[in-house]
């Protein structure tokens, strides 16, 4: 018995390093810009990094056939425009905590998908380090909610199911383009249909003074451009390139650790006490990483 990383799953666990960092820092940034706003900003700042990478890197624009350009552009609809959109619904209507559960239906979804579209299969030992991942997130986010409506929580529940499915199905979709293309211009192509549509709905529900207030504000806070920076720009490149290189299943349970390390940095850097139960749902989730890891 012995653990074996290979290359997608280093990815897949710098992609859970990064957005569980990008989150912090919005934490540390507080309530300066509404969800939506902050989703627009960092889809922004994702969206000119990846220009930026390509610049830098001086490599040739990939040339996408017609097929590949409308599967990113459905792609980034579906995952970045209305997935995003739905997580935030789900988010507002239940909460961190329970939103954290209802997130864990990411793993399962990628199993089936990935099933469904490519015939995978990952051991069966992976599905238990799956469960005990999931566990250990469960046990980290239950909490009894207090004045939340009977209604909230099946709205909210059913946006996150919504969420996280069409997050899984948009990313799978590219995983027979990533087999031949690159990431970043992938990525680059994606965020940027989803970053049009999320002014369009901003401009449609707020105005467009609140789209000029939203980069004011946002620019002027570091926390806000660095959460950007890892949650957005460093975790979607390492996110795809971990369904690129390894099996969407594993990547997906790895992926899922972003909670417990967010749990981690919490009690280091914001200094939240780290109680028996936390601790209960680090080790699980950690022993369950580390049985998807054995062979």
């Amino acid at each position: 018995m012995g653990l074996h990383v290979n290359l997608g799953e280093i990815y897949a666990i710098l992609t859970a390093l990064c957005w569980s960092s990008g989150v912090i820092f919005f934490q540390i940034s507080g309530r300066v810009l509404s969800s939506l706003q902050i989703n627009l900003l960092k889809n922004t700042i994702g969206v000119i990094g990846f220009i930026g990478f390509l610049i830098i890197q001086g490599h040739d624009f990939p040339a996408f056939n017609h097929h590949e350009y409308l599967i990113l552009i459905i792609s980034g609809i579906l995952g970045v425009a209305v997935g995003d959109l739905f997580f935030l619904a789900s988010l507002r209507r239940l909460g961190a905590g329970l939103n954290a559960i209802v997130s864990t239906t990411y793993s399962p979804s990628i199993f089936l998908l990935a099933f469904l579209m490519f015939g995978e299969v990952i051991s069966l030992q992976a599905y238990f380090g799956g469960a005990l991942v999931i566990t250990g997130i469960i046990i980290s986010s239950l909490e009894i909610p207090k004045n939340k409506r009977r209604e909230d929580i099946a709205w909210g529940v059913l946006y996150g199911f919504a969420a996280q499915a069409l997050t899984a199905f948009s990313v799978l979709l590219l995983k027979p383009i990533m087999e031949i293309h690159p990431v970043v211009p992938i990525a680059l192509v994606r965020f940027s249909t989803g970053t049009v549509l999320c002014i369009g709905f901003l401009v449609f529900a707020k105005g467009s003074s609140t789209l000029f207030e939203t980069f004011k504000q946002g620019l002027k806070h570091p926390p806000l451009i660095m959460g950007s920076f890892l949650g957005t720009f460093l975790s979607v490149i390492f996110w795809l390139a971990g369904y690129k290189y390894t099996l969407a299943g594993r990547a997906a349970i790895y992926n899922q650790l972003s909670t417990i390390f967010i749990i981690i940095m919490a009690a280091i850097f914001l200094k939240e006490a780290m109680t028996r139960k936390k601790w209960l749902a680090v080790c699980c989730a950690l022993c369950g990483a580390l049985l998807v890891s054995a062979y």
